[in-house]
């Protein structure tokens, strides 16, 4: 007699590329789909459970008389949709807009074609799951979630297989950890059953079984259904029900409200995908960035001067994004093939965001009136490049897409005399080297610093004959091996490239124990792809040195210092940047890496006691112990603690790597993971290929701050590091715009609007903020173009989406992710 039942989840796990590419992937979604229905005619009592958008979509465009078909099985409650989102992705490298985009286009997909939407989030084969996602699902319409990694030999802190999943905001979903496997291969489900059943009279609560051939596809068998048929009638009885995770969830909400309550990200599984195929994850920072900077422009230009806005298009530029964070993908553990595939549709994302952006941006800019007091000419009567006349100046318009004002640097691609702002104002400019060689001369680009409001954009003018006078405050000194400003000074160790000293000279601290910027070679040989079972990477083998160090630049704006030393036959070159006006230092990195088995990561040991590391995570963020295990991050981590009786600390910022590490108070960044593609323990060869071969560039900064991180808006900064401001080179014209413009207002600083959008529906606009400090906070929003103000109150690290219709008589109003 069986006290408790098992769910049997008749199901095809279904990669849609890992040892194959994605056309391969394509035809076995249709073949599994084909061989499901044909279940359901056989077996009258026969469910089947799929998820991703994606899959359909394709089945919909390819063998539409076959997507009727599922039509009408989900229709009777036979074809169980679950997931909400667009594929199967990691789960902890896409920022948290891109969860979002995956609920947004998914969900209100599935309620377009089957009337309904997934209540059950479901990532079966995920690597791992960030602490946010209780609240991204929950305002998606997801009140449950299934997965399956880490199983409980790599997180045994999970409390069993059927609890309440809670983020920092409150929210819960009902999480179930598969016990026994998302799969049963192509043999029997005795044993499944059985252990299944084992468990959950130990656990004393009904389980789900997952049944089917999965990974290429397959789903379950002729042998498979009668075999439960069998069970069921020889062994089991009622106690077996052919069923769906909608069926259990619902079941369980009944009867288990007093589940066990697990506050944290679920971690790890395959620890060596945070940092494996640079490409792929740099690839996918820049096109998420780049897609929400032409949609809020883009938004912004429908608003003011009436450019057509094209959401359909920029939700296929997202759906390519969002296809390439499958976990296999996004994971790095496909084959080689896999990321030409990849880059190309990255390729097809960042075109169009590129494209929207662009005809966005020459739309406003050219609606602004750089006319102004004198009737100026267009010609060019004085240079081949920029259109002055008369010593007026040449207008360039920058733009800050950024809720915030923002001061930062402006490159222009031509040498000038003079920059002012909108209003005549002298501002400090320098000679820098251009990326073209171009005759004798015209090798040169300008540098000069723009202050530009948030989400907006201001008129600077150009001048290549009159000069200025600017009173630059501040002091900037540069030699062969330090940089130093007010705030900082940084010294290099010539003979290995590191960073010998970083000294905050207001607070008068010495940021660093040790040597910094150390370059430290791994030994990962005894590793596979992923990494399994390995949660720490620290068999230090050797460090880069034999360095060169020369100065590069140094002017009234920026100095920088350019260090360069080897491994074996890899080089590393790191240039090291101060501008007068901030204590912040940038790194630009440019790595020819020839290692193999090997990993890269940089060293900085944070001179503080009682350290304690907070990670960006998707749209929030995480405290982690410092035990020196490999751990996923965003845009930034932090490393604060006690210094001399204050809290002092040491944020880390990057442009494109997702793998650290913190060790008492040594942080880490792991550079580039030199693994054999797609190595699951297998037999190696000569034919092996390794991943990261050759040169990649990226970049890093260190803001250190007296404080907490919260105290100094490293997310704010961490986003501007990511997100430079973009400018318009113009000519004179008459228009309606003014020569400056504020997007948007808000009244706290930890509150940032990631999104403005127009409405799916076409009713409006979308604006969405989050909490970043983990505060609550009463906040006011402006938006001046809309004429709209408005209050809110955000709970910590909580993510409102508000809905601003375009009558102006009509209230906004707060709606969820999906936008209902």
């Amino acid at each position: 007699m069986n006290n408790k039942k098992i769910y049997l989840i008749g199901n095809a796990h279904i990669d849609p590329v890992w040892l194959w590419r994605w056309q391969e992937g394509f035809a076995e979604v249709k073949a599994t789909f084909r061989s499901a229905l044909d279940r359901m005619n056989e077996f009258p009592e026969f469910v089947f459970t799929s998820a991703c958008a994606a899959y359909y979509k394709w089945v919909e465009e390819n063998a539409p008389e076959m997507f009727e078909e599922i039509k009408k099985r989900v229709k009777e409650g036979r074809w169980a949709i679950v997931g909400g989102w667009w594929i199967q992705p990691d789960c902890n490298i896409p920022s948290g807009e891109s969860f979002v985009r995956h609920a947004l286009y998914s969900q209100r997909y599935f309620l377009e074609k089957f009337g309904v939407m997934a209540k059950v989030g479901y990532n079966v084969d995920s690597f791992g799951h960030n602490g946010m996602l209780p609240q991204i699902l929950k305002k998606s319409g997801m009140d449950y979630y299934v997965f399956m990694r880490p199983g409980n030999h790599e997180n045994s802190r999970v409390p069993g297989n059927l609890f309440w999943w809670e983020s920092p905001d409150g929210s819960r979903v009902m999480a179930y950890r598969i016990p026994t496997g998302y799969g049963t291969s192509w043999g029997e489900i005795d044993k499944k059953i059985e252990d299944t059943m084992r468990i959950a009279e130990e656990q004393g609560i009904d389980l789900m079984a997952f049944y089917g051939v999965g990974n290429h596809g397959g789903g379950p068998t002729v042998k498979n259904l009668e075999s439960i048929k069998r069970l069921k009638e020889e062994r089991y009885g009622d106690a077996l029900i052919m069923s769906s995770p909608d069926e259990y969830f619902e079941a369980m909400s009944e009867r288990c409200v007093d589940l066990p309550v697990y506050r944290d990200d679920l971690q790890h599984h395959a620890s060596g995908c945070y940092s494996t195929v640079s490409e792929i994850k740099a690839n996918n920072r820049r096109a998420e960035h780049a897609l929400l900077v032409a949609e809020k422009f883009a938004t912004i230009a429908y608003n003011l001067v009436d450019l057509p806005y094209d959401g359909k298009r920029i939700q296929r530029a997202w759906e390519k994004v969002m296809f390439n964070q499958f976990h296999d993908i996004m994971g790095g553990c496909s084959i080689k093939d896999a990321y030409t595939d990849a880059r190309d549709f990255h390729g097809e994302a960042l075109y169009t965001a590129a494209d929207v952006l662009n005809s966005a941006l020459q739309k406003m800019s050219w609606a602004v009136d750089t006319m102004g007091d004198i009737e100026k000419v267009r010609s060019k009567e004085k240079d081949w490049s920029l259109w002055e006349y008369d010593d007026c100046g040449t207008p360039v318009v920058v733009f800050n897409p950024h809720s915030w004002k923002v001061k930062a640097p402006v490159i222009i691609n031509r040498l000038v005399k003079g920059v002012t702002d909108d209003r005549g104002n002298p501002v400090a400019l320098q000679k820098i080297r251009g990326p073209q060689t171009n005759g004798r001369d015209d090798k040169w680009n300008t540098l000069f610093v723009a202050d530009v409001p948030a989400m907006g954009y201001r008129v600077y003018w150009l001048y290549l004959n009159k000069e200025f006078e600017v009173n630059s405050k501040g002091s900037l000194v540069a030699d062969d091996t330090s940089l130093e400003n007010d705030y900082i000074r940084l010294e290099i160790e010539p003979h290995t490239g590191y960073i010998r000293r970083l000294y905050d000279k207001k607070n008068n601290v010495e940021i660093l124990s040790d040597k910094g910027a150390v370059p430290v070679v791994i030994d990962i040989n005894h590793c596979d792809t992923w990494a399994h079972g390995v949660f720490e990477f620290r068999d230090e083998i050797a460090r880069f040195s034999d360095a060169k160090v020369k100065l590069i630049e140094n002017g009234p704006i920026r100095a920088k210092l350019r260090v360069i030393n080897k491994y074996n036959d890899s080089i590393l070159r790191q240039d090291f940047i101060l501008y007068r006006h901030k204590p912040d230092i940038e790194v630009e990195v440019k790595l020819d890496w020839r290692e193999k088995h090997k990993m890269l990561k940089l060293s900085f040991p944070v001179n503080v006691l009682k350290p304690k590391a907070t990670y960006e995570i998707p749209y929030g963020f995480i405290e982690r112990p410092v035990n020196g295990e490999e751990e996923p991050g965003q845009q930034w981590i932090d490393l604060t603690g006690e210094q001399e009786g204050m809290v002092y600390g040491l944020a880390l910022l990057n442009n494109s790597k997702y793998s650290f590490d913190i060790k008492d108070n040594d942080m880490r960044m792991t550079v580039v993971n030199g693994s054999i593609y797609a190595d699951h323990f297998g037999v190696r060869d000569e034919f092996c290929e390794f991943m990261d071969q050759g040169i990649q560039e990226f970049r890093y900064a260190l803001i250190p701050h007296k404080g907490t991180w919260q105290d100094s808006f490293i997310p704010r900064k961490a986003y501007e590091f990511n997100v430079k401001l973009m400018h318009v080179q113009e000519t004179y014209h008459r228009g309606p715009l003014p020569q400056k413009m504020e997007g948007i207002k808000i009244s706290k600083d930890n509150v940032i609007a990631t999104v403005f959008k127009k409405a799916e529906d076409g009713n409006g606009y979308i604006l969405r903020c989050y909490e970043t400090n983990g505060v609550n906070s009463d906040v006011e929003i402006e938006v001046p173009a809309l004429k709209r103000k408005w209050k809110a109150t955000f709970g910590k690290c909580e993510i409102k989406t508000f809905r601003i219709p375009e009558d102006n008589e009509k209230e906004i109003t707060e709606c969820n992710l999906i936008e209902f």
